[in-house]
C-alpha cells in the first residue's frame, strides 16, 4: 500500500455536546499496489442475505444520471449501482479509504514515474447490461463525451488535464470528433487506456473515481437523454424512470462479482422514490411500516423530529450517524457584489449557532469558520470573522446594500434561507429571497450570468485534499459560461499562483500549504462565507442492513446494502 497521508499532529477531538461523532475526524488511506486488492469478489459483509427490495426516499429528483454529468452527492452514490469507473475507494465508513481498480486492473501506472504518463489496463469479464465487453474504446469514449459542453455539470478534472486548460471544452470539440478522442487520451490496444498530460497530475488516479470515467459505447449515446436512461456497467440496470416520481432498477445479469471489488448488490431491486419531504420520511421510518421497513430517508431525520429521535433508543438504533467531508457555505457572487469591505460584512453577520440550530442542531451539523472542513489532509483552525453585528454594520460603514438570494424549493433551504436573510437584515443588508426547484440550483448557480448575489452550496472534496478543494473552487482560470465550481466568479492572479506552487509540491508537502492559502484567501477576498459541516443523520427502516456514510462524500453508500430477510 502506498500511504495518502501524511503524518499530522494529533488533533483535539471536537466532540459534540450532544452527540459523540467526532467532528475533527481526519480521513487516511492509502493507494493499492498489490492487483489482488482490485480484484473481486467484495468481502462478504456479515448476516447479509441476497434478494428483497431495497428502496430509498428523497424529496426531490436526482439533477443527472448520466455518469458524465453526475456530480450532486445523491448522484455520486447511486451512481455506483448501474456504472463502474476506472477506480474507486474501499471504505469502511470510518474514515479509512484504500483507491483500488475497478474497471482497471490496478489503480493505475505512472508509466515515467513524473506523472505526465498514466496507464489502465481493463479487467477481462467486465461487461455492460447487453452483455457486450467493456473495454478501453468505452472508457475512452465516454471520457470524450465529457468535452461537449451540451453534457456540462460533471467534474471536469480530466478534461482540463488533457487540454492543459480550463475551457477545454474549445480546445477539443466532441460533436465535430466523435469518431476521435481527445489529444492525449489514446487506447493503444483493447485493454490499455493511455493519458499524456503536459504537466504533471499525480492526482489522476483519484479523479479517475469519479463516475466521468465510466464506459459507454458509442451506438448507446443518447446525448441529453442519457439523463433518463443510463446504460448499465454495473450490478444493476435501470429499468423504469418515470422522472421525479420513481426509478426501479433491476440485476444487470451480465454483471460478474469475480470482477469487483467493492459492490456486493444483495438486494434484487433498488427502487427511489421521490416526493417526501424529510419530515413525511422521518415519520414513516419512525412508524416502520411494512412498506417502509426496507426504506431510507435520504434527506435525513428533519430537524423538528431530532429531539423525539435522539430520546428514543430504540429509534436512534435506526440511525446512521458519522462525520462528513461535506461543508456548507454561502456563496458570495464576486461579479455582483465586488465590494470586499461588504463580503467582509456578509461574514461579521452571520450567526453561526443559530445556522446551526436551523440546520438541525448539533446531531445534524458542527459550526465552521474556514473553507476547508476537518476532514482535510493538514487542517488549521481559524476564525476570520467571528460573528459581530456591530463590526458587520461598522463594516458597511452606511451602506445599505440590496442582495438576492436563490434557495431550492425544498423545506430545508426555506428554513436556512430565512435564517440567513434575518441575519443580515439585522446587519443592515436587505434581502431578497428567491426559490426556485432545487433539482435545478445547482445548475443554474454554475453559470457565469446567474442574475443572483447570494446561494447555499456545499462541497464535498472528491478526495481527503485541499487540492480537490481549494483550486476546484477559487481558481478564476477555470470560470466558463456554465457548470462553473467556483460559484463565487472569484479570480486573483496571486491567488491562482498560488494554487500551481502548491500543486508542484510533493503530495506530503501539500496538507500545510493548502491551510494557510484557507484563511489567506478568507481575509483577501471574502468570496463566501463557512456554515457548517455536515454530520450525516439518516434513518432507516427495520430490515435495513449494510448501509454505510461514505468517508469520501458523507453520505449513505449502498454498495454493501442489504435487506434482512
Amino acid at each position: 500500500m502506498l500511504a495518502l497521508t501524511v503524518a499530522l499532529g494529533a488533533c483535539s477531538e471536537n466532540k459534540n455536546t450532544d452527540s459523540d461523532v467526532d467532528t475533527d475526524r481526519v480521513s487516511s488511506g492509502a493507494i493499492a499496489t498489490d492487483p489482488a486488492d482490485s480484484k473481486g469478489p467484495a468481502k462478504p459483509v456479515d448476516g447479509a442475505a441476497k434478494g428483497g427490495t431495497f428502496t430509498v426516499i428523497r424529496q426531490t429528483k436526482i439533477s443527472h444520471m448520466d455518469p458524465q454529468r453526475v456530480y450532486s452527492f445523491v448522484g455520486l452514490n447511486t451512481a455506483p449501482l448501474y456504472a463502474r469507473f476506472l477506480t474507486t475507494w474501499k471504505d469502511d465508513g470510518k474514515g479509512n479509504v484504500t483507491l483500488v481498480g475497478d474497471l482497471a486492473e490496478t489503480p493505475g501506472v505512472n508509466v515515467n514515474k513524473d506523472c505526465k504518463v498514466w496507464e489502465f489496463k481493463i479487467k477481462d469479464g467486465v461487461k455492460f447490461e447487453d452483455g457486450s465487453a467493456i473495454t478501453s474504446k468505452e472508457v475512452a469514449y465516454g471520457i470524450a463525451r465529457s468535452f461537449d459542453p451540451d453534457l456540462a455539470g460533471g467534474p471536469t478534472y480530466i478534461q482540463e488535464w488533457l487540454a492543459n486548460d480550463a475551457a477545454f471544452d474549445t480546445k477539443w470539440d466532441f460533436k465535430a470528433n466523435k469518431t476521435s478522442l481527445p489529444p492525449g487520451l489514446t487506447t493503444p490496444d483493447a485493454k490499455t487506456l493511455r493519458f499524456e498530460f503536459a504537466k504533471a497530475h499525480c492526482d489522476l488516479p483519484f479523479a479517475a473515481s469519479l463516475p466521468a470515467t465510466a464506459p459507454l459505447p458509442p451506438a448507446k449515446d443518447t446525448g441529453v437523454e442519457l439523463d433518463n436512461k443510463p446504460f448499465s456497467s454495473g450490478p444493476y440496470k435501470l429499468v423504469k424512470n418515470t422522472v421525479g416520481v420513481e426509478m426501479l432498477f433491476e440485476r444487470n445479469e451480465h454483471w460478474d462479482a469475480n470482477t469487483d471489488p467493492v459492490r456486493n448488490a444483495y438486494p434484487d431491486k433498488f427502487v427511489y422514490k421521490f416526493g417526501p419531504n424529510a419530515e413525511a420520511q422521518t415519520n414513516r421510518l419512525i412508524a416502520d411500516g411494512a412498506e417502509d421497513q426496507a426504506t431510507l430517508g435520504w434527506n435525513g431525520v428533519d430537524s423538528s423530529l431530532v429531539a423525539k429521535v435522539a430520546g428514543d433508543a430504540g429509534l436512534m438504533a435506526r440511525t446512521l450517524r458519522e462525520p462528513t467531508p461535506s461543508a456548507w457555505r454561502l456563496s458570495i457572487n464576486t461579479q455582483r457584489v465586488p465590494d470586499l469591505s461588504v463580503r467582509q460584512a456578509l461574514n461579521y453577520a452571520i450567526d453561526r449557532p443559530g445556522m446551526v440550530k436551523a440546520a438541525g442542531g448539533d446531531l445534524k451539523v458542527a459550526a465552521l469558520t474556514t473553507l476547508m472542513p476537518p476532514s482535510t489532509l493538514g487542517f488549521k483552525k481559524y476564525d476570520a470573522y467571528p460573528t459581530d453585528i456591530e463590526k458587520a454594520k461598522s463594516t458597511l460603514a452606511g451602506k445599505t446594500p440590496e442582495l438576492v438570494l436563490v434557495i431550492g424549493d425544498d423545506s430545508g433551504a426555506q428554513e436556512l434561507g430565512t435564517q440567513v436573510k434575518n441575519n443580515l437584515e439585522k446587519a443592515g443588508f436587505k434581502i431578497t429571497i428567491k426559490v426556485i426547484p432545487a433539482d435545478s440550483k445547482l445548475d443554474e448557480t454554475k453559470k457565469k450570468d446567474n442574475p443572483w448575489d447570494l446561494y447555499l452550496d456545499s462541497w464535498a472534496a472528491d478526495w481527503p485534499s485541499g487540492a480537490a478543494l481549494l483550486p476546484v473552487l477559487f481558481d478564476g482560470r477555470t470560470i466558463k459560461a456554465e457548470g462553473n465550481s467556483n460559484t463565487s466568479f472569484v479570480n486573483n492572479d496571486a491567488i491562482n499562483a498560488e494554487f500551481d506552487r502548491v500543486l508542484a509540491l510533493d503530495p506530503a508537502a501539500q496538507a500545510p500549504e493548502w491551510a494557510k492559502l484557507d484563511e489567506r484567501i478568507m481575509k483577501e477576498l471574502a468570496p463566501a462565507v463557512p456554515l457548517y459541516a455536515d454530520v450525516m443523520f439518516v434513518m432507516q427502516g427495520s430490515k435495513v442492513g449494510g448501509v454505510y456514510i461514505d468517508s469520501i462524500f458523507g453520505y449513505p453508500a449502498f454498495t454493501r446494502a442489504f435487506v434482512k430477510q
